[in-house]
Formats: structure tokens, sequence, C-alpha cells
């Protein structure tokens, strides 16, 4: 490496870069090596598999909850209505928007 050159690694990329500070140029760059992405392609297919179920599941599960959501949201108005009936005279709470 000649006299006076540095490496800077590129943010987006991690590259490293030469650069001469005299001509203000990049001289030389090095491509980092990067993982495969698949590995094992038999895992990656049973991954791919189990993947079906895994959907079907969520979806059940926030169909249940979905459900119960408006007897849920129910409950918390009933709640906040009657406490508003037991105190007439206390002011609401104040919002982020109001200040």
């Amino acid at each position: 490496m000649a006299q006076g050159m540095f490496d800077v690694a590129c943010p987006c990329c991690d590259a490293v870069l030469k650069i001469d500070p005299e001509t203000c140029a990049v001289i030389a760059h090095t491509v980092p090596v990067k993982a495969p992405l698949i590995e094992d392609l038999a895992a990656e297919v049973a991954k791919l598999k189990g993947a079906g179920d895994r959907r079907e599941q969520l979806f059940q599960k926030q169909f249940e909850a979905e459900k119960t959501h408006g007897k849920v949201l129910e409950k918390k108005f009933d709640e906040l209505f009657k406490r508003a009936k037991e105190n007439p005279d206390s002011k609401p709470p104040t919002r982020d928007i109001d200040l």
C-alpha cells in the first residue's frame, strides 16, 4: 500500500475502499464475501411446508380474539360510563392534544 492511502469501510455495502488523499479518489475496493442465502435446501423446504400450518393457527387465534373484541370494548365502555355517572363533577382527563 502506498504512503498516505487509507482504508474506509462503506456503511452501505460493507466494502473496504482504499482512498488516496492526494487525488481524493478511490483507488481500489474489496467486496465483502456474503454468506449463501440457503445453506441446506432440505431444511428450507421443511420450513416452508410447516409455514402453512403456522399461518392457519395464527389466523384461527386472531379470528377468535376478534370475536370477543366487541364484548371487551363494550365492557370497558360500560365501566367508564359507570365511573362517569358516579362522579359527574369530575373533570375528564386531559389529552395530549388538549395542551
